[in-house]
């Protein structure tokens, strides 16, 4: 599949930009996504997430990447960016990558739901 062709292109394909980002976001996740990471973490989900991962000049909020699977948490500015975040989800797709998105209210309201939907994709449910 393309899980592979995503891990090689990562390989000297970070920005520094990027690098230095995923660095700081690390230690400032906000709440929905500190909240989502308590249930990511540690093998949780039988599988490895990555937090604030550098990847062909973005910054994933996490990532599974043995199971090729982005998931971005989203706040009130996304909905003024559309397009760049369809541009990004592109730029995924085409690495082999799937991505899932879900809005800040819906990790910090609904948090079994969204851990829930994350597994079902896991488990081959696109």
């Amino acid at each position: 599949m393309g899980f592979d062709k995503a891990r090689t292109q990562m390989k000297g394909q970070t920005s520094d930009f990027a690098l230095q980002a995923s660095r700081e976001r690390r230690t400032h996740l906000t709440d929905a996504e500190l909240k989502l990471w308590r249930r990511l973490r540690g093998r949780q989900l039988g599988v490895k997430f990555r937090r604030q991962h550098p990847f062909k000049g973005y910054v994933l909020d996490f990532v599974c990447l043995e199971q090729g699977l982005v998931v971005e948490v989203d706040g009130a500015q996304h909905a003024e960016q559309q397009a760049r975040d369809e541009a990004r989800t592109l730029v995924l797709r085409e690495a082999g990558m799937r991505v899932l998105r879900f809005w800040n209210n819906e990790v910090l309201n609904q948090t079994d739901d969204v851990v829930a939907e994350i597994c079902r994709v896991l488990d081959g449910g696109d």
